[in-house]
């Protein structure tokens, strides 16, 4: 039997069934316990699993994953949730120097483990430091898993799978979409989900492709459903880092035109990578240069002014526009 969930519950339940699961499962952060997180997604975890599996941390980022990446060496399969994106930055070190590279700095001995929970992107009105796009950090840096759910389905099945992964995963949350609901169903088993590293076709077309991921995915559907001329696929990636480039490249070259949507910055970011690769691989089924429609390169603004800054269904649609002006 389905039920229906919040994109925050289903991330709650998923944690729920891992931590069941496995007894090594610990989730840690800034509030996560008694509070159960800002946005409520660890609700209920420390009740049913004590205050020594569901840990209320200091407020330092660098502790929390640094000693995240201690337990993961100890054999322990730490949660840490990160309160907003902007705050992530004190745990950079850890990261990127640590986290990133114990793998393969001890040949593949030593494993850790470690999820990293971040919610992240705009559209909340939120203040400075509390609404960021950093993804483009995480996928370029080797070593790292990236991946980001769109849908509450999706997010259930991910965050099982990032915690089981022995690899260090960064688990992207578009806050936004903490609050939408959807069917979720939490009676099949793990072995049926997709592959972690696998994206989705989330509408299929024949006229030209949509990449997205995380918050974007839907504002992508929606400009599918507007542009009433074309038949538009969408493609969900699920994962930034790898990336399924196979199925990318498989509509591309049915399509012919792609339009990469992201929030991030233009400059550097996720798309441009996707439209290099692209371009490499499909270059003979191109009917037009690969578009981009993403956030500017500024900081994103003061909270009143978000709704010029995050892409939307007019700057989507002109994309597409773009793409057939070839």
């Amino acid at each position: 039997m389905g039920s229906k969930l919040t994109l925050g519950r289903a991330i709650n339940t998923g944690l729920r069934q891992a931590m069941e699961a496995d007894p090594k499962v610990l989730v840690m952060g800034e509030d996560v316990g008694k509070l159960g997180g800002v946005f409520r997604v660890t609700d209920g975890l420390q009740k049913d699993f004590g205050a020594d599996r569901v840990i209320d941390t200091p407020l330092a980022e660098s502790g929390i994953v640094g000693t995240a990446i201690g337990l993961a060496l100890r054999g322990y399969r730490p949660v840490c949730e990160i309160q907003f994106d902007g705050f992530f930055f004190p745990a950079a070190n850890q990261t990127f120097s640590q986290l990133a590279k114990i793998r393969r700095r001890s040949a593949g001995v030593l494993s850790v483990p470690v999820v990293i929970r971040i919610p992240y992107g705009g559209g909340i009105g939120a203040v400075e430091h509390h609404s960021e796009s950093p993804e483009a950090y995480f996928t370029h840096t080797a070593g790292l898993r990236v991946v980001t759910a769109a849908t509450p389905e999706d997010a259930y099945w991910a965050i099982q799978q990032a915690v089981a992964s022995d690899d260090p995963v960064i688990f992207l949350e578009p806050k936004r979409r903490y609050y939408e609901k959807a069917e979720v169903d939490t009676d099949a088993t793990l072995s049926a989900a997709p592959p972690l590293d696998a994206a989705r076709v989330a509408r299929p077309g024949s006229d030209a492709t949509i990449v997205a991921y995380g918050p974007m995915v839907k504002t992508a559907l929606q400009a599918a459903e507007a542009d009433t001329e074309r038949d538009i696929e969408v493609i969900d990636l699920r994962s930034l880092a790898p990336i399924d480039y196979d199925t990318v490249a498989d509509s591309v070259r049915r399509t012919g035109r792609l339009v990469v949507v992201h929030e991030a910055p233009l400059t550097n970011g996720v798309g441009g990578e996707i439209s290099a690769r692209v371009t490499e691989e499909c270059f003979y089924h191109l009917e037009a240069p690969v578009m981009r429609v993403c956030g500017f390169d500024t900081p994103y603004p003061q909270s009143r002014l978000e709704e010029y800054y995050l892409p939307d269904l007019d700057r989507i649609l002109d994309g597409i526009d773009r793409a057939f002006a070839y």
